[in-house]
């Protein structure tokens, strides 16, 4: 019996993942499944995957039906379930548009960290409009946690966007290490289901560059949620708090992949920007994969 399932692979500042278009719900895709189609040497290769189903179809979405058609069940790369994926979303967004189920303008999308409003942009200049995520709201909590790489040590901020994230500002993004294993958070208790750790330097005045180490993933190319974090933890550092002001604050974060433009609004909403762009679709046979790691 054939297991051939239909694919597509995008990328969001080349935060690259396996789409697998599955309307009503009717794929199994166990982590191990999962793990194997995101390998990067025995499968298609991906940070994490998109399983694109009605929101009605699925028992976790069901109760968002109402207000977004479409859920965002996103997986990471080794096969965990995870909250959300800023850049994720964008894609999924493209994917939909690509396929025809939404059109330029706004449009709605369910995941487990929220219903996420998403504005896809008219093309300009002969290339794809780039999308806009509303990512919610960051919570702050007050705990905080201490980073280590090596020798180095690093206070780091909590911010929560859905999911968690330990973000470090250093002097060197090499200090970082290689991220191939998760960086130490102490004391552990703080993030009690880890967290996606970041480590940003300067570049300019309201410009910063990341790095970042994603739960279930490593080293990412790029990493939205990651970008909106960074983002508040240094506005705040920098003294500026739009709720406070009444006045919107922008950075711009550049990532391995690229670059992201994030602002957060008075009312506490933060905005996403950045391109997306879907680069193969077809078919995979699911029992001749094998996961490697």
């Amino acid at each position: 019996m054939s297991t051939r399932i239909a694919f597509l692979k995008g990328h969001g500042t080349q935060n690259d993942f396996v789409i697998v278009p599955d309307p009503e719900n009717a794929l199994d895709l166990p982590p191990v499944t999962v793990a194997a189609l995101c390998d990067r040497r025995a499968g298609i290769g991906g940070d994490g995957l998109l399983h694109v189903v009605r929101s009605a179809a699925h028992p976790e979405a069901r109760h968002l039906a109402d207000r977004a058609e479409w859920f965002m069940d996103y997986r990471n790369g080794d096969g965990s379930v995870a909250e959300m994926c800023g850049n994720g979303v964008r894609v999924f967004a493209r994917y939909l548009q690509r396929a025809g189920l939404a059109a330029e303008g706004d449009l709605a999308v369910a995941t487990r960290g929220g219903v996420k409003q998403v504005h896809i942009a008219k093309p300009a200049d002969g290339t794809e409009g780039e999308i806009t995520v509303g990512m919610g709201r960051a919570l702050l909590p007050e705990a905080g946690a201490t980073v280590t790489v090596g020798p180095h040590r690093w206070p780091a901020r909590n911010v929560d966007m859905g999911n968690p994230h330990a973000v470090a500002f250093v002097d060197d993004l090499t200090q970082a290490g290689d991220l191939y294993r998760a960086p130490q958070l102490t004391p552990a208790g703080v993030y009690p289901h880890g967290a996606n750790v970041e480590f940003v330097v300067d570049r300019g005045e309201r410009h910063l560059a990341l790095r970042v180490h994603e739960r279930g993933a490593g080293e990412t190319r790029s990493c939205g949620t990651g970008a909106c974090a960074v983002a508040v933890a240094a506005a705040r550092r920098d003294g500026a708090d739009p709720a406070a002001t009444g006045l919107p604050v922008t950075y711009t974060v550049d990532v391995p992949g690229g670059r992201l433009v994030i602002t957060e609004r008075p009312d506490g909403e933060i905005e996403m920007t950045g391109p997306a762009v879907i680069i193969a679709e077809g078919e995979v046979e699911l029992g001749l994969l094998t996961h490697a790691s």
